[in-house]
């Protein structure tokens, strides 16, 4: 599996201590930038080019940080196949990829407890979607991302 994550300039600190996390959980990770949090950058460019890639993909997936992740799982989201979570603790982690087969965690730096990050990150990897009627709910939303009624 690979791992894209992306940062805006006030996530690449984040990103670094997510990134060696990752690193012992046998993932390949594309880092897509930021790179400097010391210039501004806009959060929609690094969520636009995760999300594409991860939505390409039926096993890869994203992880997307800024201050707060609210912007960044808004554009992800926007990209259709993408399906960012934004997770501020261990059990909404658990429950994005049980329930909504989540496959872009979004995280944010002001918000997300540091000691739980590894646990977190571990919980979303490992945990499978449910399926049953999560699959029928999970259906609607692609008739949604299709412009179709329900």
């Amino acid at each position: 599996m690979k791992i894209y994550i992306g940062a805006d300039h006030r996530g690449v600190q984040f990103k670094e201590r997510i990134k060696k996390i990752l690193s012992r959980h046998r993932v390949d990770v594309i880092d897509m930038g930021a790179y400097d949090d010391s210039q501004s950058c806009d959060y929609p460019k690094v969520a636009y080019k995760v999300a594409k890639a991860v939505a390409k993909s039926k096993t890869d997936r994203g992880i997307l940080l800024c201050m707060s992740g609210i912007g960044q799982a808004m554009a992800a989201n926007k990209v259709p196949g993408a399906y960012a979570a934004l997770c501020y603790n261990v059990e909404s982690a658990k429950l994005s990829r049980q329930h909504n087969n989540s496959n872009i965690l979004v995280l944010g730096a002001k918000f997300v407890k540091q000691q739980s990050l590894p646990l977190l990150i571990k919980t979303w990897l490992t945990t499978e979607f449910e399926g049953g009627r999560h699959q029928r709910r999970l259906n609607q939303v692609k008739r949604i991302e299709k412009g179709l009624s329900l």
